[in-house]
């Protein structure tokens, strides 16, 4: 058996969180914010620490600088036991950080990439990679040290025996430009939102979108995000619907994907049911709402199990 459960390449961040504004600023104007919050951000690394409080052995391999928060990053991967014995520190780039602008239940965001955006293939460790069962990668658009080799990465990782996922996220330049044909191939599990899969794969409808990536990726597992609407999964020409567990008191939905994420791969991993790991996924990602912040409802898996009776009466 393998020594780690899955291994996370992406990127690091911190979020600082202004919660609580009353409209989105405009040029030249100041509003206030009624809180701020400044906690562990990046969908990878959101992903990698709710995954590990829910019980998977996580590594990450990532670029932070040497700075505040670089101690902020790594102190709050290590309290979730994730192993940082691959992140990266460099010397000449500060760490990245994204503002987060909290309205209602949407929100805007600012990102500085920071050292994040210098990770390059060669920084991998493939001795360390190989005793995995799974490799993650999150962002594509925010890492373009790496992007390029995602599909070579992908590769080398399923030849060594691990099962691939890949979460896109937001493209910041809306130009969406991704070799899929090269790139699904390699993937057994591809994770977008629903605006991302669309704007991604060119297409006006879920339909014709799975009808592109069909015909490059045929064995694939497509999982499509879709917020209060639930979540699809797709393989083998069978369409599967989750609806999703609302949560009536939304705090906010920062890392609601990723958590979906988390839960997805954790009983992925374990060899369940597709149906049964997008259940999961829902529940989780719906979790994540209750509290501030990514990962602020997964402390522990205790915490996160009395959250899902609490609010959505399942035990997990």
């Amino acid at each position: 058996m393998k020594e780690i459960n899955t291994i996370v390449v992406g990127e690091l961040n911190v979020d600082i969180i202004l919660n609580r504004i009353d409209r989105f600023p405009e040029m030249g104007k100041e509003i206030l914010a009624e809180s701020l919050d400044l906690t562990l951000g990046s969908s990878s690394a959101i992903f990698a620490s709710n995954l590990s409080s829910l019980g998977s052995n996580v590594a990450f391999i990532g670029k932070i600088g040497k700075d505040g928060f670089a101690s902020t990053v790594l102190d709050s991967l290590q309290l979730k036991k994730v192993d940082t014995s691959k992140v990266l520190q460099s010397e000449t780039l500060n760490t990245g950080a994204t503002i987060v602008l909290n309205f209602d239940q949407d929100r805007a965001n600012v990102t500085y990439p920071g050292a994040m955006k210098d990770l390059k293939f060669d920084d991998l460790d493939w001795e360390f990679i190989k005793k995995a069962n799974h490799l993650h990668f999150s962002s594509i658009f925010l890492q373009p040290g790496i992007r390029s080799d995602l599909p070579k990465m992908f590769r080398k990782a399923k030849e060594m025996g691990l099962t691939t996922s890949l979460d896109p996220q937001w493209d910041p330049a809306e130009e969406w430009d991704i070799n899929l044909q090269e790139l699904l191939p390699q993937l057994n599990i591809f994770m977008p939102n629903i605006s991302e899969f669309l704007l991604i794969t060119k297409s006006s409808t879920l339909k014709e979108g799975i009808e592109k990536v069909e015909e490059y990726a045929p064995d694939i597992i497509l999982i499509i995000k879709d917020g209060a609407n639930g979540a699809f999964a797709w393989k083998e020409n069978n369409l599967i619907h989750q609806p999703a567990f609302l949560n009536e008191n939304v705090v906010d939905c920062i890392g609601a994907g990723d958590s979906f994420n988390a839960g997805f791969i954790h009983k992925f991993t374990q060899g369940c049911l597709l149906t049964e790991c997008l259940k999961y996924g829902a529940l989780t990602g719906a979790v994540s709402t209750t509290r501030a912040g990514g990962t602020g409802a997964f402390s522990n898996l205790e915490a996160i199990q009395n959250i899902a009776v609490e609010h959505f009466s399942i035990l997990i």
